[in-house]
């Protein structure tokens, strides 16, 4: 072989090593003045169908809890403004509240106990008409009164209503065993659209049998919604399924990728989804004989199909991911790397850009899960400073990738 074809290999091999992801050492990262006071946790972002982006958080003073939400209005976060307080909340690191705007409509949730059990609490809706000026009376989601597990939300903007999906332990309470500490059924995810009253239309078991503390996430196809969890097999293989709101009916569950993981308890980390008409992306962690793995996987027909998976991580993976599809092809995913939160640009081909550092925080399991979302131009993240015990915000700019 002659100079000139070693120096053509070299170059081929070069275009092909782009599946291994690498540091980029040079992106444009601009941190935002938190809207919220330490101490302060649970971050969720969410931007609607009109660029419009909001962060919801809980912060704590003088044992109470708040509920708060700001509004991200050129490239600054509004003074906050309370939705809602209380005392006797469920507070958990992992199952976070959530908002969700429909134009002027928002709905926001947190979990309110229901009983003396650890694990006895209700996801109470609440809703308002005016941009969140005013919030109505919160009701729970749910009409079992069971006391028992319910949370791990996702809420989707759905017409002129909300699909909200949620963990269901009305199934783990055994009669008479109300105050017992531990599951002794199965948890089961559930959904229904639910007005701007918090009235619901419907209502569906989409699962009997799911992984007990994991989050669900769902988007709007076009060809209907989609929610995703972790499930659980018999054998207790804990991975990936999708179920599809399609001409009516919900779709039986479909595994998205077999990754066989086996494991006797919950991981706590759940996928994320994001879709582009009917492009879909699902980023998720996985841990099959010990191998900690983050993944994506593309659909172009809204979930019935997918194409291969592709791995993300650098090799210290602890998973709270989060997703975006930038367009058809191309979606950003975030994760934590150990203490590091990363995030990189990856192609449906399996081609990935230069992975970035958002910011270093802790793995442990107060600083909770990372957020990811995009308003107009910029990459939006937000997370928990565990040092501080505050919610911290950065953008990131998409010509920077």
């Amino acid at each position: 072989m002659n100079y000139k074809n070693i120096l053509l290999l070299i170059v081929i091999l070069s275009a092909c090593s782009t599946n291994e992801t690498k540091t980029n050492t040079n992106p444009v990262i601009t941190f935002l003045d938190s809207p919220a006071q330490s101490p302060s946790g649970e971050p969720y972002l969410f931007t609607d169908i009109y660029g419009n982006t909001f962060l919801s958080w809980i912060e704590v003073s003088e044992g109470k809890n708040f509920l708060k939400f700001s509004k991200l209005e050129n490239e600054k976060w509004s003074d906050a403004r309370v939705i809602r307080s209380g005392e006797n909340w469920f507070v958990n690191w992992a199952d976070y509240p959530l908002i969700a705007a429909n134009g002027k409509q928002l709905m926001a949730h947190y979990l309110g106990k229901s009983g003396e059990g650890t694990f006895a609490y209700d996801v109470m809706l609440t809703t308002s008409q005016d941009e969140g000026n005013t919030w109505s009376e919160p009701k729970p989601v749910h009409d079992d009164a069971k006391q028992a597990e319910h949370g791990f939300v996702s809420i989707l903007p759905y017409g002129e209503n909300f699909l909200v999906a949620w963990l269901d332990g009305r199934n783990t309470v055994m009669e008479g065993m109300e105050n017992h500490e531990g599951h002794h059924g199965q948890m089961s995810i559930r959904a229904a659209v639910v007005d701007i009253n918090g009235v619901k239309s419907n209502e569906w078991e989409l699962d009997n049998r799911t992984c007990d503390c994991c989050q669900t996430t769902a988007a709007l196809t076009d060809n209907g919604p989609v929610v995703i969890y972790r499930d659980r097999s018999d054998e207790e293989i804990r991975d990936m399924s999708i179920v599809r709101f399609v001409e009516g009916q919900w779709t039986e569950p479909k595994t998205v990728y077999a990754d066989n993981w086996k494991i006797a308890g919950c991981p706590v980390n759940g996928p994320r989804v994001d879709a582009l008409e009917n492009n879909l992306a699902i980023a998720w962690f996985t841990s099959p004989e010990g191998n900690a793995i983050v993944r994506i996987i593309f659909s172009s027909d809204g979930g019935a199909t997918f194409g291969e998976p592709i791995k993300l991580d650098e090799g210290k993976a602890i998973g709270r991911v989060d997703v975006l599809m930038l367009d058809n092809d191309n979606a950003m995913v975030s994760w934590m790397e150990g203490a590091e939160i990363k995030a990189v640009k990856v192609n449906r081909d399996g081609t990935k850009g230069s992975s970035i550092n958002i910011a270093s925080t802790s793995d442990a399991r107060s600083s909770g899960f990372p957020q990811m979302t995009k308003s107009g131009s910029k990459l939006i993240f937000a997370w928990t400073d565990n040092k501080e015990k505050n919610i911290q915000t950065a953008n990131v700019s998409l010509e920077s990738l």
